[in-house]
């Protein structure tokens, strides 16, 4: 069966504020010393196993741009523009009408635009197996990863103990992002993976869980769907999609579907999911600081400082502080805040300060 992929790439990376703007967000962005952006990285590790033209992009249509420059070997009919934000389930079942009404089936590899692999090769083996795994019947699989530490920030994934075929699971249940208590008993207990958000399984598949699970949701997808290589596309997809409901595959269909399947993964997963990733997956010095651009330091212990506009950066007897500088904004954050930093957005849409989103 045909192996496809489908690349979310539609967020905002507000966490990344203020480097990640709505004009450029974080998966548009380098923030590895090779100078590859997030989804330029996304897209190439699958070429081993998918090609260029089996690769369809969801985003926001304000990114259109963006794609065509920084992947410029997909197909441009394979960029699919939302012309509204609608959650996850309607980019994902809208892809899977599309790829279905291609190819009458196929396999479909579900992805974020901005997570970091170490461990490509072991990461395409877990891709194929589940693949695989997919092909029977109507299983829905998932990516878990096997926490090396009690993660908050995280929802998890419980498997079945005992229920393994080929190092596939059964999954019992998805959880929230837990405290910290609880997020140590799931590290002791042993059976609880991080939800990477990283999906595959037939398009015929996860429509029908649509059909079932999410009637009018199938409902909007249909006239959508059917229009597609025709010329009516365009504006059939401009009138019916903001009116799609929006909903999470994960709430929508992965919290209730039967069929459901999880192989654990320790292929050095980082969802880069704020400004302290840098440190984790680039090189820090013998103080733990991660520094990018002209950055004069004395005496700094484990910090982040991100240069980027003209000026150089002097830092003085700091200690766990994220520092990043643009030519119109200046961060600085206590290590502990960085989760936080959408707080800082909302209060600059208080302000109707739009220029600096």
């Amino acid at each position: 069966m045909k192996i496809t992929a489908v690349i979310m790439a539609g967020g905002k990376g507000e966490r990344f504020w203020p480097k990640s703007r709505t004009s450029c967000p974080k998966q548009f962005l380098s923030l590895t010393s090779d100078g590859e952006t997030m989804i330029q990285k996304t897209v190439r590790r699958l070429t081993p196993m998918v090609a260029q033209e089996d690769v369809y992009i969801v985003t926001n249509a304000a990114y259109m741009g963006l794609i065509a420059e920084q992947l410029p070997d997909v197909p441009a009919e394979n960029i699919i523009a939302e012309p509204a934000p609608r959650n996850t389930a309607p980019c994902i079942g809208l892809a899977a009408g599309i790829i279905r009404k291609k190819y009458g089936d196929a396999i479909m590899l579900v992805l974020p635009s901005d997570h970091l692999i170490h461990s490509v090769d072991m990461y395409l083996d877990t891709l194929r197996r589940a693949a695989i795994a997919a092909e029977d019947g109507t299983n829905l699989v998932t990516l878990g990863i096997t926490p090396t530490y009690p993660e908050t920030g995280y929802g998890y994934i419980k498997y079945v103990r005992g229920s393994s075929r080929s190092g596939v699971y059964d999954v019992e249940r998805f959880v929230e992002k837990p405290d910290l208590n609880t997020a140590k008993d799931y590290l002791r207990e042993g059976c609880y993976l991080w939800n990477s958000g990283m999906f595959i399984w037939k398009a015929s598949s996860i429509l029908k869980n649509i059909a079932e699970l999410m009637p009018d949701l199938d409902a909007g997808l249909r006239p959508i769907v059917d229009a597609y290589a025709t010329p009516a596309f365009d504006s059939v997809l401009q009138e019916q999609f903001p009116q799609l409901p929006s909903q999470s595959i994960d709430f929508g269909i992965m919290e209730h579907a039967r069929n459901i399947r999880t192989i654990p993964g320790s292929f050095g997963w980082d969802d880069v999911g704020s400004w302290l990733a840098l440190e984790r997956i680039n090189h820090t010095d013998d103080r733990g600081n991660y520094f990018d651009g002209d950055i004069v330091d004395v005496d700094t212990k484990s910090c982040t400082v991100v240069g980027g506009s003209k000026r150089t950066v002097a830092v003085l007897g700091l200690e766990d502080l994220v520092i990043v500088d643009t030519p119109d904004a200046l961060l600085v954050c206590d290590k502990n805040s960085t989760q936080d930093i959408k707080k800082i957005l909302a209060a600059l849409r208080e302000q109707k300060r739009e220029e600096l989103l």
